[in-house]
């Protein structure tokens, strides 16, 4: 009894009642919802990757469990040129972290994300936020209040730190520019 007590605590118990959230997203028309999931899994075949695809609350956004999502999207971002590849799909986004969405908690994963720009290093904050009220503007003035880094660059980033929001859950990463795989 003490080994199966002793199993369970050392095995079992860190993930009861914890969820894996998806590592990579991937936004596509709503409409084609059957054309974009056989894209990503010819896309994912292509690169020796599977996925599996997870429950997602939001219409137009594919919520994947992966490998190593910003290997996963540095590879698809070679194809990119490649005829046919990508027809229904628009971003590949990889998460590394989810927490709650609100400012406080998004705030604390933001501020640990930015330990990963250097001081001379250029940064962004990108966000796309689905079933969120509060404005756009707003949110970003928040979330960036954390960081220390003076370098802002819109246009030319070395590194971006990504927020997607989707209703109560917020997804983070500290991506560098190769990592982000936007179509069309």
């Amino acid at each position: 009894m003490k080994i199966k007590k002793y199993l369970y605590t050392l095995v079992l118990k860190p993930f009861v009642g914890k969820m894996v959230d998806a590592s990579l997203l991937v936004t596509y028309e709503p409409s084609h919802a059957g054309s974009a999931k056989e894209e990503v899994e010819k896309a994912l075949k292509v690169i020796k990757q599977k996925a599996k695809f997870l429950k997602s609350d939001s219409d137009g956004v594919f919520k994947l469990r992966v490998g190593n999502s910003k290997k996963i999207v540095k590879s698809l971002s070679k194809l990119k040129g490649k005829k046919g590849m990508f027809e229904h799909t628009f971003h590949w986004i990889p998460i590394e972290k989810w927490t709650n969405a609100n400012v406080k908690a998004m705030q604390k994963e933001i501020k640990k994300l930015q330990k990963g720009i250097k001081k001379n290093e250029k940064w962004k904050l990108d966000l796309h936020k689905r079933h969120f009220e509060m404005s756009s503007t707003e949110l970003i003035m928040n979330l960036t209040e954390v960081v220390d880094r003076q370098k802002v660059d819109l246009e030319n980033p070395q590194k971006i730190i990504e927020v997607q929001i989707m209703g109560k859950k917020a997804g983070l990463a500290l991506l560098n520019k190769d990592e982000l795989l936007s179509l069309g």
